[in-house]
């Protein structure tokens, strides 16, 4: 079986269970998902419901998704990722994000937690994610080319769409929600990086650091969809902060701004999707 064939399995799957056209998918990251509770559901798909999909071992990542509304906006939520981490290849990975592409989606929200590179950033900040780096995570889209989704060769001179960005800073300035940005790096985990590995992470110009998101933002524009995301600070990296580093003190800190970074993003899509 090729990988569009797995992938046109995993949409028959879900289109047996609902025929919802989602305008924006969002994925969201640790500690965050309670921000599926808000949305006006009307169909949920437990992961282990799809034929061939991954499934997330990771506390704080419930593994379904739900399909409902944000205002007028038809929002199809991924209330749970899988990383590298867990083992899985990178087909895999990119599976999710490549099937709420085929079930409609326009735009993909991406959210995440992440340790704070800048040293001007602080636990609980959130940031615009402006562009990537992820010359140090083995690029997904290395092997065979899905052709049905996009060019062998595709173009990254903006992953992250300006005008999407721009309403989210419009967003967060109505909502009076601090809002920095800057630029997100992926790597593989499941260690948190060392301090010398953050030094070159600052050389390079990172803002925020973390195990996910930049693979799904490349999947997303390969197949021609608009991208955009918000990183949740959840730690200082290591060598800024004095603390050991740990996945509950990201748990705990998404759990404690989870308020207001629910509103952020919820209002967020909301007004992107008054924009499509």
């Amino acid at each position: 079986m090729t990988a569009y064939e797995k992938l046109q399995n995993a949409l028959a799957c879900v289109r047996a269970k609902t025929d919802f056209v989602p305008d924006v998918a969002l994925i969201l990251g640790s500690g965050l998902g309670a921000l599926a509770d808000e949305i006006d559901a009307v169909a949920t798909i437990d992961y282990h419901e799809i034929e061939g999909f991954p499934v997330s071992t990771v506390m704080g990542h419930k593994g379904r998704f739900v399909f409902g509304y944000f205002g007028d906006t038809k929002v199809v939520i991924m209330q749970g990722r899988v990383h590298y981490y867990e083992g899985y290849s990178r087909e895999d990975i990119l599976l999710p994000t490549r099937l709420m592409v085929l079930m409609g989606a326009k735009v993909l929200f991406l959210t995440n937690a992440a340790g704070g590179v800048n040293r001007s950033f602080s636990a609980g900040d959130f940031m615009l994610i402006t562009d990537h780096i992820m010359t140090l995570f083995p690029n997904p889209l290395l092997g065979p080319n899905m052709d049905e989704l996009g060019p062998r060769f595709p173009d990254m001179s903006e992953v992250y769409d300006k005008k999407l960005c721009q309403t989210i800073r419009d967003t967060a300035a109505r909502l009076g929600t601090p809002l920095q940005e800057g630029v997100y790096c992926q790597l593989t985990g499941p260690t948190f990086e060392t301090p010398a590995e953050v030094r070159l992470l600052t050389a390079l110009g990172v803002d925020a650091v973390g195990m996910s998101t930049a693979s799904e933002a490349v999947a997303a524009r390969h197949a021609g969809i608009k991208v955009c995301g918000i990183s949740c600070i959840t730690n200082q990296a290591a060598g800024i902060s004095p603390q050991p580093l740990s996945h509950e003190e990201v748990f705990e800190t998404g759990n404690r701004v989870a308020p207001l970074f629910r509103e952020l993003v919820k209002e967020s899509i909301i007004a992107i999707g008054g924009q499509l």
